[in-house]
């Protein structure tokens, strides 16, 4: 769930059983592991979880996008395959609208 409110101190929490289990399962379960996400503002020697869309990151994605072409049977998708910010909703939208699934 993605919190967007200043009165919370994370933008994000994860409960991790719902990716293992579904339906019934996930509350049947007595246990949980909740994970929460803080925002922190970027700084030079961080590892960068967003892209960061200078000259050189740019042009360091179109040297993996060229290599990405040349592999058969593999789908890259998503944040790092196109170095762009999604929220995922678009990118489920996205990969049904590729009629693979």
């Amino acid at each position: 769930m993605n919190y967007t409110s200043h009165d919370e101190p994370y933008t994000r929490i994860i409960e991790h059983k719902h990716f293992e289990m579904f339906g019934q399962e996930v509350y049947d379960c007595p246990k949980t592991v909740i994970s929460e996400e803080y925002s922190t503002e970027y700084k030079d020697g961080m590892e960068p979880y967003y892209p960061v869309n200078d000259d050189r990151n740019n042009a360091l994605a179109d040297q993996y996008r060229k290599l990405a072409e040349k592999e058969k049977n593999v789908i890259f998708g998503g944040r790092l395959a196109e170095y762009k910010y999604y929220d995922m909703a678009p990118v489920i939208e996205k990969v049904l609208g590729m009629g693979l699934i």
